[in-house]
């Protein structure tokens, strides 16, 4: 049965290579687009941001994004029109731009919450965004805040392979359907504040 809603799925800085889950779920997922940004190494904001717009809204139809590293920051800068278009976003080891001069360009961080359902993941030793940080981050967006212990940036690195809880936090995305309309009312999550949930061994 062909999936109602378009899966998106956008790489952080340096792309994803060979072996990261994105790239396997971008092999894996039937019709999921990924999005191919001019310049991975000097990441500019309105750029990589307008590259995602422009997926989202040819879009025919609804989009759930994957998103990891400074992909989830360019998430969340995109503007009303393109954000109408999504449904829901996972959101994978953020990126703080603060901490990081080449990514500078992207500071500050909208802490404004976001128009879909999210679920946002981060690991208690990311050395790119303290856990504390991405708990801001999750409280701030309205997303669900699920914490995984020593699993690094949720790289290739981390060891995950194609990880299997991710796939199945995408599958409750795409199944969830109640909370579409309730959100869209609002412009807000149906959940106002982030809830953490426990993980589940990849």
């Amino acid at each position: 049965m062909e999936s109602p809603y378009q899966i998106v799925i956008v790489p952080g800085w340096r792309n994803s290579g060979p072996g990261h889950w994105q790239s396997l779920w971008a092999e894996q997922l039937p019709g999921a687009q990924r999005v191919v940004q001019d310049d991975w190494l000097v990441p500019h904001r309105d750029a990589w941001v307008s590259t995602l717009e422009k997926v989202v809204l040819e879009s025919d139809k609804p989009v759930v994004i994957v998103a990891h590293s400074l992909g989830c920051i360019t998430t969340v800068h995109m503007g009303e029109e393109a954000a109408a278009r999504v449904q829901g976003a996972l959101l994978v080891a953020p990126a703080d731009p603060e901490r990081r001069a080449q990514l500078a360009d992207f500071a500050p961080v909208p802490y404004a919450p976001l128009p879909y359902r999210s679920v946002l993941v981060a690991s208690s030793n990311d050395p790119y965004c303290p856990i504390r940080r991405a708990g801001a981050y999750a409280r701030a967006w309205g997303s669900e805040l699920v914490r995984l212990q020593n699993a690094g940036h949720i790289n290739v690195e981390s060891g995950l392979g194609d990880w299997p809880l991710g796939l199945a936090l995408l599958q409750s995305l795409q199944q969830s359907s109640s909370w579409s309309a309730a959100g869209k009312s609002t412009g807000r999550p149906v959940a106002g504040t982030s809830s953490e949930r426990p993980a589940v061994p990849a």
